[in-house]
């Protein structure tokens, strides 16, 4: 607003200087309006704060007003500057501006009225003249109306962003609820069950308080072990950045311990945030079942769009197997199979002795929004 004011006073009265006798006067309101607006600026830089006081910088911006008067009189000069005094005012206070707009308005009555007076043939100039002072009040109510609906859009922006952080932070402690319910949880269960059996076995059966005590043991080792990797595949995705560099990062890491060559094919894109750490958990479970079991000497790995949804695909020219009917026995598709359904997805494998084995997880987009929507 402060800009507003200063560009306008100088592009209309600064328009007329050639036109005046003794520009001096006029000169030296056009620097005055510049030199408050550069003050006021340099103000609310350092200390944004400054806006909360209303009342001091109104009165400071009625004595600038009342400075232009005294120094020009009422030229075209003084209605700009108590036009942008009356639209600071609807910024700072709001339609509590229309007092001092109403204000403004009735001295640039008397001033206009004073203009006809004392300049012979000004009546034909009367209705320009008389209404330039009614631009006070509009001034102050469009400011007020501005500011109102910037502040309401500011408002539901930051509820929004609110909304959107508090459901992330549900969903990020959803998912670490679910994995520790499906790792750590379970084994220190069965690691509590020993534990209550063993005083009872020590007196009657040495030999299985032996076992129980070394159930327990390796009980607390494989917990520590599961609430290890349940951290690392926290830190699998950095959601500051696109997941194609995630999925780069993941095989990156994989084929720099491993040894064996990875050709990623990610396309550019970002997902939700649930289905980029099931997808970083799958691509990360296949790749370490290839490390374990399939004796590969390259892998594929292809991140893809398919209309309203994403595919995973990892491919690998292992020793391949024969794929169960049910996925009896193999936890490691199993879990995935998991993960793919929990963001309403489905994951298939194809695989053949001596074929190799393709893992594809799919994923629709919109379902997973709409998942995330309802949570």
């Amino acid at each position: 607003m402060l800009l507003g004011r200063a560009a306008a006073t100088l592009a209309i009265a600064g328009g007329g200087l050639r036109l005046r006798v003794q520009p001096g006067p006029l000169v030296t309101v056009l620097v005055l309006i510049l030199l408050s607006a550069a003050v006021a600026l340099v103000a609310l830089s350092r200390d944004p704060h400054v806006v909360a006081h209303p009342l001091p910088v109104l009165a400071l911006d009625a004595t600038i007003v009342m400075v232009v008067l005294g120094i020009d009189g009422g030229d075209v000069a003084f209605f700009c500057c108590a036009a942008g005094a009356s639209a600071l005012a609807g910024v700072l206070v709001g339609f509590r501006a229309l007092l001092p707009a109403a204000g403004y308005a009735g001295l640039g009555y008397l001033v206009a009225a004073h203009m006809l007076g004392a300049a012979p043939g000004a009546a034909s100039l009367a209705g320009f003249v008389l209404a330039f002072p009614i631009v006070n009040v509009l001034a102050a109510v469009g400011a007020a109306v501005a500011t109102a609906a910037l502040a309401a859009h500011v408002e539901l922006s930051v509820r929004l962003v609110a909304s959107a952080q508090r459901t992330a932070a549900a969903a990020e402690r959803s998912r670490l609820a679910r994995e520790l319910h499906d790792s750590v949880a379970k084994t220190l269960r069965g690691v509590s069950f020993a534990a209550l059996a063993l005083p009872t076995s020590l007196r009657r059966q040495p030999a299985l308080a032996e076992q129980l005590a070394a159930t327990v043991s390796a009980g607390a080792t494989a917990a520590v072990r599961q609430a290890q990797e349940v951290l690392e595949g926290l830190r699998l995705d950095d959601p500051d950045h696109e997941f194609a560099a995630t999925v780069d990062r993941i095989c990156r890491r994989w084929a720099d311990r491993t040894g064996v060559p990875v050709r990623c094919s990610v396309a550019t894109g970002d997902l939700p945030l649930d289905l980029r750490y099931e997808m970083a958990q799958i691509l990360h479970e296949s790749l370490e079942n290839i490390a374990r079991h399939a004796r590969a000497g390259s892998v594929a790995v292809e991140l893809a769009y398919t209309g309203d949804g994403v595919r995973l695909r990892v491919t690998d020219d292992g020793v391949g197997f024969r794929v169960p009917a049910e996925w009896r026995g193999c936890f490691g598709l199993i879990g995935m199979a998991e993960r793919a359904a929990a963001i309403r997805g489905t994951l298939r494998v194809v695989s053949a002795p001596g074929a190799g084995t393709t893992v594809v997880a799919d994923a629709a987009l919109q379902a997973v929004a709409a998942a995330g929507a309802l949570s």
